[in-house]
């Protein structure tokens, strides 16, 4: 199987992408694909990568989050595998409202399970697709950021940038 790879210029870092047939597979804040393809699960895993400029849809949505509309985002198709509890909080992260984070807590209740806050901040831990499954919109119970694999630097970024598009009076909506 060959993917499509990509890496873009954002005010955060380069941000790289790897897709397949128009799907996000992982993408993350480096430069260096080799950091992305360890969260890709194995049978998912592409055996070849071509590298392109443009990812119509895929890249346009990062360029529109970048610009203040976080909405396209959550419409890119993403593909990742896993046990249903992780399947279903993916789909979950991708119903949580820019600008407005959950707790760690929060998310487990509405991941289904409100006792499985472990397993839902596993679930972000083990997210491949950084932006397009937003696990930077949950932070600890304290209000704190918590972690994130590509730095807190870049989550706190990324939340300030949809919280000003709230205040902005942008359409946010998921």
């Amino acid at each position: 199987m060959k993917a499509q790879l990509l890496s873009m210029t954002t005010p955060d870092g380069p941000f790289t992408i790897i897709a397949r047939d128009g799907v996000v597979l992982a993408s993350g804040w480096t430069a260096d694909p080799q950091e992305l393809t360890g969260q890709i699960h194995p049978q998912l895993l592409p055996d070849a990568y071509e590298a392109v400029e443009h990812l119509g849809a895929i890249s346009a949505a990062v360029e529109a989050f970048y610009a203040g509309d976080p909405a396209p985002a959550m419409n890119v198709p993403v593909l990742q595998k896993s046990g249903p509890f992780r399947a279903h909080a993916w789909d979950v992260l991708r119903t949580v409202s820019p600008g407005a984070p959950v707790t760690y807590t929060e998310y487990a209740e509405l991941s289904g399970n409100a006792k499985a806050v472990r397993a839902a901040a596993s679930a972000c831990a083990f997210n491949a697709a950084a932006l397009f499954v937003p696990c930077h919109r949950v932070v600890r119970t304290d209000g704190t950021m918590g972690g994130f694999r590509w730095g807190l630097r870049i989550k706190e970024s990324l939340l300030a940038r949809e919280k000003q598009g709230l205040a902005a009076g942008l359409s946010v909506a998921p």
